[in-house]
């Protein structure tokens, strides 16, 4: 496993970082209930084999579920070998509205200690905001939250998870997170139009949904029929992958790392055979000039329709 600088932080992480959603509540193809998770022991265990392989960057969340618990058992006696990133609370209402002044600080106050408390840790390496749109990256009040949570110590470095391509900017050129953590993926490349801007600031870069929650994998096949052409371009992306000897998901990670911009890899792990996987997949060099520039013409022609969100709604990822 390679470990990089994220950014100016300070901090070294893997390559490959332990996405904690899977963990925590059902989430991903096929995934309906409680029942089709890991129980606490295996989800336990497989934290503490993701540290023994090699991953020191474990990110998650308190909208993720046991996750933070979980994660709390398993690195309570080993702080110090791990890097945990975790998110804040979201701040908008049904109606999408953001609670008045004053409030805002108070949830944040109250989502870092509850964090701490299910981590069983005294701080946080990264503290990120949770789905972060243009106005909550700019709002001065969550602004000085965060800042008065890294002078007091109780977080290490600050960030924001975003969605969209403007608000990634917004958050590189703030001058305030340090960390972005963003959607990219070989369908989906829109948001490589901020990596240089983040090098050059030494915002660091966590790439997620590299794997389309899975569908750029084994079970990138028999879609439902409104996603009989995003299947058809994964088959691309595969045969390609094949004409190298590797496999789409290999292709995928390996795509993402190399990108000098990007630190790590969020991948959602909850099998050990996809930690294997995706431990080897880092171990490879990054692609070569020639692949890499392939790759990056093979991006989905029509990005906007590359919209999880929206495909759940649906039903077309269960």
């Amino acid at each position: 496993m390679r470990y990089v600088d994220l950014g100016n932080t300070g901090l070294r992480v893997s390559e490959v970082a332990f996405g904690g959603v899977e963990i925590g509540l059902p989430y991903g193809i096929g995934v309906r209930s409680e029942a089709d998770m890991l129980q606490e022991r295996e989800a336990v265990n497989l934290l503490s084999r993701s540290l023994e392989e090699g991953i020191n960057f474990f990110d998650t969340a308190r909208m993720y579920g046991e996750s933070e618990r979980l994660m709390g058992i398993a690195f309570a006696s080993k702080r110090d070998q791990v890097v945990i990133s975790s998110k804040c609370r979201h701040f908008r209402d049904q109606k999408g509205q953001l609670p008045e002044s004053g409030e805002l600080t108070q949830i944040i106050h109250r989502s870092v200690e509850e964090s701490l408390l299910a981590l069983r840790t005294d701080y946080l390496d990264l503290f990120m905001l949770h789905q972060a749109d243009e106005e909550i990256l700019q709002r001065e009040e969550i602004i000085g939250a965060f800042l008065a949570l890294k002078q007091s110590g109780k977080v290490r470095s600050i960030g924001a998870s975003t969605y969209t391509v403007a608000e990634s900017t917004v958050a590189v050129e703030s001058g305030i997170w340090q960390v972005v953590q963003l959607p990219f993926n070989l369908l989906d490349q829109r948001q490589a139009t901020v990596f240089d801007g983040a090098a050059n600031r030494g915002v660091g870069l966590v790439i997620r949904s590299v794997l389309l929650k899975g569908l750029l994998s084994e079970r990138g096949k028999n879609l439902p029929l409104p996603l009989e052409r995003v299947e058809e371009h994964i088959q691309k992306l595969a045969d390609l992958a094949g004409t190298m000897n590797i496999d789409l998901t290999t292709l995928a990670i390996r795509f993402a790392l190399s990108f000098e911009a990007v630190s790590s890899v969020l991948v959602g792990i909850d099998r050990e055979s996809y930690l294997l996987h995706a431990i080897e997949a880092a171990r490879n060099p990054h692609l070569d000039e020639n692949v890499f520039d392939t790759v990056k013409r093979l991006a989905f022609p029509d990005p906007e329709f590359i919209d999880l969100p929206h495909w759940d709604r649906m039903g077309w990822l269960t």
